[in-house]
Parts: structure tokens; C-alpha cells; sequence
């Protein structure tokens, strides 16, 4: 492995280990509800990121995007689907339901493998027909089993998976943090509205309680910035096949938070639902891994090949 590979696994291990931690960050926000921590999520982001792009000075950055309507219509949509991704979160996390957000994220892989056959038209291999199979039964255990739909979950995998495409569609031409600035941009009406509700309702808490509470509430942008801008420079020097092994990290970190510190319930059917994910995600780990080599030699084959005609 290149010294860039290890260090963008590293930026990306950071990344997802923040992510993994991020559970405990939003419950020493209480007694801030949901609606009021994604409002200032959203609206500190946007701060933090205009910092941020007056001391790299990469304003002229941000101006040139906004000057593509194709590009500004995808940031438009990016920040749709993270806000409602952000809400998402927040409620399970708050309302106990750490186990269920994890379970999203272990999720999501198999979600964006089937966007890929559904949206793009892509071809799968037959391990990852099964992986999914196994993962809509284990999604059939929790349902039936345990009784109870999980919305949560599976909103989460559908909003980021769905997040990704989108990222895609935009690719080199929006980097992390103008990317970031234009979601949270588009995204602070609807955070201000969110903020006057929930004022004339159950009453704000900023600034109402501790000065330690304060100050957290106050870090959220940077809580939320920080782990993007890790994974962005780990994204572009880790392989995929890198990227798609530590992708796990965030997910095992909250369920072990969600079982082991916050003593959340894990019936036989829950666990059995688990499970199946596990063995699905295992199936894809493998077949990735298997497939990259494959390419790997596929190249060098090419290549050794062009050296004999050259000769």
C-alpha cells in the first residue's frame, strides 16, 4: 500500500470513528429536542464553513458553482436528502433508538448496491444478488419477529444511499466544504423556521442552561463539518475497497453505545435480524475485495501484455 493509501485510510478512519462517536455528543445535548439541534446543526455548519473558506481563501470556489445551475439544482437536492437524514438521526438518537440508527448505516451498503441496479442499471454479481436477499429477509425478521417496522433504519440507508448518487452526479466539480456551505445555505430557512417553532412551542434551549451545554450546542457545525471534511480527504487517496471495509467502523461503534452503554433491548429476533445483516455485509466485504483483485491482475496481465507487443 502507497503512503497516500494508509494516509486516506487514516483521514477516513477518523472520520468514521467521529461519526461512530456522535450518539454520545447529541444525548450531553439534552434536554435539547431534535428539531432544535438540527436547526443549529444547520445553521453553525454554515458559519464554520464560511470560516473555513476565508482562511483557505477558496471563496471564488463557491462563486464559480454557484454560477452552474446544474451544479447548484444537485446541492439543492444533496441538502434535501441530508436534512431529512440529519432529522432522522437525531429523533432515533434521542428517543432511544441508537440500535435502529445503526442498523441504518450497516444498511446502507447493501441500499447503494441496489440503487445502483435500480437507478443506474447496473449489473450485479450473484453475491451481491444474494447479499441483498439476505438483507431484505433480516429487514422480514425485525418486522415480523420482533413487530415492529424499522422506519428509521431504513430511511436513514435509503436518504444517504440516495445522498451518495447525488454526490455522484456532482463528483470532483463541488469539493467538501463548498459542498457543505451551499446544503446547510439552502437548508438555513427551513432551520430558522424550525427555531421559531420550536420557541413559540416548548421554548429554545440555547443559552438557557449550563455554560458547558452552551458551549456544546455551540460546537455542532464544527461537530458536523469536522468528520466530512476527514472523509473527503480520505475519499479521494484511500481504494474503494479501503473505504468500503472502514464504512463499518461508524455503525459497530453506535451499536456497541446503543446495547452496551445505553442498555437498549435486543430480542432474539433483533439479534437474528442483525445477524443476517452481518452475514450480508460479510458477502459484500468478500466479493468486493475478490473483485478488486481480480482488476488488479486484469491490469498488470494488460500491461505485461503491452510490453510483449512493444518487444
Amino acid at each position: 500500500m502507497s503512503r497516500q493509501h494508509a494516509l486516506g485510510g487514516v483521514y477516513a478512519f477518523i472520520a468514521y470513528l467521529l461519526w461512530g462517536f456522535l450518539p454520545l455528543y447529541f444525548l450531553a445535548l439534552a434536554p435539547t429536542g431534535p428539531f432544535e439541534v438540527v436547526a443549529w446543526r444547520i445553521i453553525l455548519s454554515l458559519a464554520f464553513c464560511a470560516i473555513l473558506l476565508t482562511v483557505t481563501r477558496t471563496w471564488p470556489k463557491l462563486v464559480a458553482i454557484l454560477r452552474n445551475r446544474r451544479l447548484v439544482g444537485w446541492t439543492m437536492a444533496a441538502g434535501a436528502l441530508i436534512y431529512v437524514n440529519w432529522q432522522v438521526y437525531l429523533i432515533g438518537t434521542l428517543t432511544g433508538h441508537v440500535v435502529e440508527t445503526s442498523l441504518g448505516y450497516f444498511i446502507n451498503p447493501i441500499v447503494t448496491v441496489l440503487l445502483g441496479v435500480i437507478v443506474l442499471r447496473e449489473r450485479l454479481r450473484v453475491v451481491q444478488w444474494i447479499a441483498i436477499g439476505i438483507a431484505a429477509a433480516a429487514v422480514a425478521v425485525i418486522v415480523f419477529g420482533y413487530g415492529a417496522f424499522p422506519w428509521i433504519a431504513l430511511t436513514l440507508a435509503f436518504t444517504f444511499g440516495f445522498y451518495g448518487l447525488v454526490k455522484k452526479q456532482i463528483g470532483p466539480s463541488v469539493d467538501a466544504v463548498s459542498g457543505l456551505t451551499l446544503e446547510s445555505l439552502w437548508l438555513t430557512p427551513v432551520a430558522i423556521l424550525q427555531l421559531v417553532v420550536v420557541g413559540l412551542t416548548t421554548g429554545l434551549t440555547m443559552g438557557q442552561g449550563s455554560t458547558l451545554h452552551t458551549a456544546l450546542l455551540l460546537v455542532a457545525g464544527v461537530a458536523t463539518a469536522t468528520p466530512l471534511l476527514f472523509f473527503a480527504a480520505g475519499a479521494r487517496r484511500a481504494p474503494l475497497t479501503l473505504m468500503g471495509i472502514l464504512q463499518f467502523v461508524a455503525p459497530i461503534l453506535q451499536f456497541i453505545i446503543g446495547v452496551w452503554v445505553l442498555d437498549e433491548p435486543m430480542s432474539v429476533e433483533r439479534w437474528i435480524g442483525f445477524g443476517l445483516v452481518w452475514v450480508a455485509l460479510t458477502l459484500l466485504t468478500i466479493d468486493s475485495l475478490v473483485a478488486a483483485r481480480r482488476a488488479r491482475l486484469g491490469q498488470r496481465d494488460d500491461a505485461a501484455s503491452d510490453v510483449a507487443d512493444l518487444t
